[in-house]
């Protein structure tokens, strides 16, 4: 395979703009394109919608040189919401129900490492770039597939999203305040959590497995599946009888006094994690009061009184006087944040977190929050490889004009 032409580059703010083709470089102090630990990667990413292109941020920001494929309309849903996930890649737009436009994606993955499509089952083959056609011409291709429901069973072909693949794996149900109806968790817990960390972990497995095979495979990341596996512990404190279905009633779910979150004077809350007795001990002892006076936390029979108890205590002041009060203690007290806020706080501000903050950390190779750049890497002529500069001039793009591209969101987000 060919060396890989260099990527968006950083600048002197964690920031980057591209370096590949046709790229601008960054105005600011900008060095060496970063060598995160997966730099040296290819990965080609068919765009689509949640949980794919939270993959590929997670690729690109950890140094792979990741190139999206956009519709050769420029159509797709939900685009300002994908500002973030979009991070960090250069850009084409091809029309890949045109075959010259699927010819120049295949030529784009012959020099690939990784490849990350979001269809429903069956449309990646129907329109001749499925798992077949590409290995075939690139053994060692890691072709990633990300749905909701799976490639397979009865509903493969469904469309869906995130509150429906929680809703057939139990998780919804167990989420939400005792006596109320099941509550979405963003779309955090499906989309993200067991749909793109999977596909992450199930790549970076099946490169790891390809430096003894020579060959790459399939992933299959499934949702459904990742959230399964995610239950894993609810599961075993249900098997444990340490679980109960109702909503609310539960350890860990809200339902105990000691690990659940309490409204202040000002509307605010906070947040209480006291499950160890020592830590419990710190929190009595900040909202003053003594623990002889107090039932046994340890049954459940007495969290109605404890939570009534707490709440009342928690009223008497804000959220950030809370704060003050509780930091430097173990009662593991936290004001809750809003997302406009959370930056702002002392610890965040301290490691430079946020949401645009790559993670994890890394101490030789620091992964980078990148740009994405618009560099058209896919040519008609068949010499143009994945590592060569192209043709910037007019018709050299690898995109094919007059008809319109397939769904690349496919509704598993």
């Amino acid at each position: 395979m060919t060396t890989p032409p260099a990527g968006p580059e950083p600048d002197g703010t964690g920031n980057g703009t591209g370096n590949g083709p046709g790229a601008r470089r960054a105005d600011g102090p900008g060095g060496r394109p970063g060598n995160g630990p997966l730099h040296g990667l290819r990965v080609l990413e068919l765009a689509a919608i949640g949980p794919a292109p939270f993959a590929c941020m997670m690729f690109a920001d950890l140094g792979a040189d990741v190139v999206r494929v956009d519709r050769a309309d420029g159509r797709r849903s939900f685009t300002d919401w994908h500002r973030e996930l979009d991070r960090g890649r250069r850009t084409v737009a091809l029309d890949l129900k045109d075959p010259s436009g699927v010819a120049d994606l295949l030529r784009l993955m012959d020099g690939a490492d990784v490849l990350v499509e979001g269809f429903r089952p069956g449309v990646a083959e129907r329109l001749g770039i499925g798992p077949d056609v590409c290995r075939e011409r690139n053994p060692g291709l890691v072709y990633a597939r990300m749905t909701g429901w799976g490639q397979d069973g009865p509903l493969a072909d469904a469309p869906g999203h995130d509150i429906n693949y929680l809703a057939l794996t139990g998780a919804l149900y167990a989420i939400g305040e005792a006596g109320g109806p099941p509550v979405p968790p963003v779309n955090l817990l499906g989309d993200f959590g067991g749909g793109a960390m999977f596909l992450v972990t199930g790549v970076l497995a099946a490169l790891h497995e390809r430096r003894s095979s020579g060959l790459g495979q399939v992933v299959d990341a499934a949702i459904v599946d990742g959230v399964n596996t995610l239950l894993a512990m609810a599961t075993g404190m249900a098997d444990a009888g340490h679980w109960r279905h109702e909503r609310g009633a539960n350890l860990l779910d809200g339902g105990a006094p000691y690990y659940t979150c309490y409204v202040c004077a000002d509307g605010g809350h906070v947040a209480v994690g006291a499950l160890e007795e020592r830590f419990y001990g710190a929190l009595l002892a900040g909202l003053g009061i003594g623990p002889d006076r107090l039932p046994d936390r340890a049954d459940p029979a007495n969290w109605p009184a404890l939570r009534r108890k707490f709440a009342g205590r928690f009223l008497l002041h804000d959220r950030d006087t809370w704060a003050r009060l509780f930091d430097g203690t173990e009662a593991c007290v936290t004001p809750v944040l809003r997302i406009d806020e959370a930056p702002a706080h002392p610890h965040q501000r301290a490691r430079g977190g946020g949401p645009a903050a790559p993670a994890p950390r890394f101490s030789r190779t620091p992964a980078l929050r990148r740009r994405s750049t618009w560099a058209p890497a896919v040519l008609r002529a068949p010499a143009r490889t994945w590592g060569e500069q192209p043709d910037l001039s007019a018709g050299a793009v690898g995109t094919s004009a007059g008809r319109s591209a397939p769904d690349q969101g496919s509704g598993d987000g």
